[in-house]
């Protein structure tokens, strides 16, 4: 709880403290119908007491005050022993427990394993084929790598690589010239759509023969949930499950240039007299807790808030997956949760499965 809150601490229910209303009237009591004056006085006596000491810990400061609010599950039948409905009860938590609960998450699947030994150490629906969105651009840059093509060759932006939502929020227009690398740097970093369709237009019999090399290394990597279906992403039947994007996110590590690619925070390209400058969709890469070696997100109506990354968390590899999360920033809170997590639970802990 920070420290800056102005809600005043739950006392422990087991402190001996007199409960002074119900005292008050009791004493009242007692003194109209005669009792001894040595009990009356005592009554009195822990009527201070408990009020005295409920004065003091609300003096206490609120940041040595560690709680959190749980519902219980209670009786909806009233009596006399048991409330009724959901009631939220107050208890002391230990940062050292942290690690043992579950960060609920906002993505319909996920999936976070480590990248050396395959342990499972989150999942949630992690065999559902969705639809992958910008995903997609990982297995763009796989076999465009593996055609060995020149990256310094001079590419020219045409018509053909409009894609499907048009030429809306691309600085790459026709006539736009650009490295065959800087192509790559723009998708892996920014998502860029016509840099991916760029890419598919000059691959080796162009872009069916792209998606065909994409669907083929998909099979070669046991992807057998998965098909491709444009180099960009934007058709909704680019789809996979969480466990084959594990298998794309760990294939696509072994590339140098994806690496580099896909974490940089900004890149700026000449465009005639002006330099243009592009920056990351994922605003993690800038976080000084975060050791992010490779990411990519993807947006899109049928497939929601997608992220996948590998990533250095306590010393471990890990591989996350994250699809479908609903709202703009919510699979970044998610990722950030997991992370979080596992921090707290350290280098060891068992598999859980997310809510």
């Amino acid at each position: 709880m920070s420290s800056r809150s102005t809600a005043r601490p739950q006392l422990p229910a087991s402190l001996p403290l007199f409960p002074a209303p119900r005292g008050l009237v009791t004493a009242m009591v007692m003194y109209a119908r005669g009792e001894s004056r040595a009990e009356s006085r005592a009554l009195w006596r822990g009527i201070a007491r408990g009020m005295s000491i409920t004065a003091l810990l609300a003096l206490l400061p609120l940041a040595s005050w560690a709680v959190q609010e749980e519902t219980l599950d209670l009786p909806l039948t009233a009596s006399a022993e048991s409330p009724v409905g959901m009631l939220p009860v107050r208890r002391p938590v230990s940062l050292s427990r942290a690690g043992d609960h579950v960060p609920a998450i906002k993505s319909a699947f996920a999936l976070v394993v480590d990248q050396d030994t395959n342990e499972v150490l989150m999942q949630k629906n992690p065999d559902e084929v969705a639809s992958i969105a910008s995903i997609t651009k990982l297995m763009t840059a796989m076999v465009t790598l593996d055609a060995h093509l020149p990256l310094d060759e001079n590419l020219q932006m045409t018509r053909d690589d409009r894609t499907i939502i048009g030429w809306k929020g691309s600085s790459l227009r026709p006539g736009v010239h650009l490295t065959r690398e800087q192509a790559l740097h723009l998708a892996l970093m920014s998502s860029e759509n016509h840099a991916a369709q760029l890419l598919g237009r000059t691959y080796p019999g162009g872009v069916d023969a792209a998606v065909t090399a994409m669907n083929a290394k998909a099979r070669m990597l046991g992807m057998n949930d998965t098909v491709f279906a444009d180099p960009s992403g934007l058709n909704p039947l680019n789809r996979a499950s969480p466990s084959d994007l594990v298998r794309l996110v760990k294939a696509a590590y072994d590339y140098p240039e994806i690496r580099e690619f896909s974490v940089s925070s900004d890149y700026e390209l000449p465009m005639g007299k002006h330099l243009v400058r592009f920056h990351s969709t994922n605003k993690l890469t800038t976080k000084a807790d975060w050791q992010i070696g490779l990411q990519k997100t993807g947006t899109l109506s049928a497939a929601g808030q997608c992220l996948v990354m590998q990533t250095v968390i306590e010393g471990r590899r890990v591989v996350m997956v994250l699809l479908d999360a609903i709202g703009r920033h919510s699979r970044f809170a998610d990722a950030q949760r997991i992370h979080d997590w596992l921090v707290a639970r350290g280098p060891s802990g068992k598999a859980a499965a997310a809510e």
